[in-house]
């Protein structure tokens, strides 16, 4: 699929640049009170755009740090673009943050690419095409009890407005599963879900470069996703449960048991 290598192509393109500063000077600026940006973010976006306004000047373009940036009247696709999922990981050498390019084309995820430059380690997938791991196919878990499950979960910059319910459902997941680990990147849990390191994922106040990548990615390795009541997930939609299908009701339970 030409979308989907071109996604591939840039996002390890992209994530060249974050090894370039992974251990340099990041220039770290604040957008908020627990929401940074550093250099990497405003370079990696940068090329990725370049690269699409040279290969596919109509498409429309969403992304992280330039918002939304409009292509032709007739443009039929749209790039979702996260430079660096994962900034506040970055800039404190923690090694866990990737970049995450996903590809909407007439209202529909058609495919995307999630590189971990850190790891070296290339998730993708294609509508239809399944879903890859350094060109090698992979699948969910087979764990079928919320209790045997491996979660992960992250936490909104502004968590300090909705802090009860955060912790409600953190701790009633915590009793639960079997564990919970909040790593600090969105799409690279999503994609730890589909080839079956995590058996399930939730999050809140996420946007759509968060999401898009991962979403093609998971369904295609055999995954479910939805929001918090169960009903069908959308990116542009903030909150997110994704399993590996069989734990999904029991997470829906506990989701809407805590709310």
């Amino acid at each position: 699929m030409e979308y989907l290598n071109f996604a591939v192509e840039m996002a390890r393109a992209a994530g060249d640049v974050l090894k370039h500063y992974a251990n340099r000077e990041k220039f770290v600026e604040l957008k908020g009170r627990a929401n940074l940006v550093t250099a990497a973010d405003k370079e990696s976006e940068a090329l990725i755009i370049e690269a699409i306004r040279k290969r596919y000047p109509d498409h429309a373009i969403l992304a992280e740090e330039s918002g939304a940036l409009s292509g032709s009247k007739t443009a039929e696709g749209q790039w979702i673009i996260d430079p660096l999922d994962g900034t506040t990981n970055f800039a404190h050498q923690y090694p866990f943050y990737c970049v995450s390019i996903g590809f909407e084309q007439r209202g529909q995820l058609r495919c995307g690419a999630v590189y971990d430059p850190f790891r070296d380690e290339m998730f993708s997938g294609g509508s239809g095409a399944g879903a890859f791991l350094n060109g090698e196919k992979i699948r969910v878990s087979a764990a079928a009890r919320l209790s045997d499950a491996l979660l992960m979960t992250g936490f909104p910059y502004n968590f300090r407005d909705h802090i009860d319910d955060i912790l409600s459902k953190f701790r009633a997941f915590l009793f639960e599963s079997q564990a919970v680990r909040r790593g600090g990147s969105a799409a690279l849990d999503m994609c730890y879900v589909a080839m079956g390191r995590s058996d399930g994922f939730w999050e809140m106040n996420l946007q759509p470069w968060d999401t898009a990548a991962g979403q093609v990615i998971l369904e295609e390795a055999g995954g479910r996703l939805s929001n918090f009541k169960g009903d069908p997930f959308s990116i542009y939609v903030k909150e997110i449960a994704a399993s590996n299908g069989k734990i999904h009701d029991e997470m829906i339970r506990v989701l809407s048991q805590h709310r």
